[in-house]
């Protein structure tokens, strides 16, 4: 199917938004891994910018970006968490967590940090992630984590807070 230009110049003026996806791994503690970027303060979720251009869904983007982040290439599992971000500066975020599992210690010790990206790695326990994590990606963790504890569907949230 070809499309017109009136159909192109509409597409163009729509709207953007940006899609993040990240996989949330854990210990047999329950503490939750998470990496140190080294081109921004602060701490994240294995995962990033899905390739939504290339036609890469969130799921395939949280499969490559850990795969490249962190040397684990696993198929992520169920959608814990939706997250619609307002941007200071930029689009909105609609960022996806997915359930990574229970990683052993075999898979901690094959972690190889994107050294591009990534200064350091470390498991950190609930009670202490905001420290690590704060605003919106701290409550979109912690709705995750909620969600795998009482065996709920997918968090909806807004900025961080769960709204469904």
């Amino acid at each position: 199917m070809t499309s017109s230009p009136d159909y192109a110049a509409y597409i163009a003026s729509l709207p953007r938004v940006l899609a993040g996806a990240a996989t949330l791994f854990r210990d047999d503690e329950g503490r939750v891994l998470i990496v140190e970027p080294n081109y921004r303060e602060g701490w994240t979720l294995p995962g990033g910018t899905v390739e939504s251009d290339d036609g890469e869904t969130p799921r395939q983007g949280a499969r490559r970006e850990t795969a490249e982040e962190i040397g684990l290439d696993r198929e992520p599992g169920r959608l814990l968490a939706v997250d619609w971000v307002h941007g200071t500066g930029r689009p909105p975020l609609v960022a996806y967590v997915y359930d990574g599992g229970v990683l052993g210690e075999d898979e901690f010790k094959a972690i190889r940090l994107q050294e591009e990206e990534l200064l350091s790695w470390r498991l950190v326990a609930r009670e202490e992630l905001t420290g690590y994590l704060p605003g919106a990606l701290g409550g979109r963790v912690l709705a995750a984590l909620d969600v795998l504890a009482d065996g709920t569907g997918t968090a909806e949230l807004e900025n961080g807070t769960r709204v469904s």
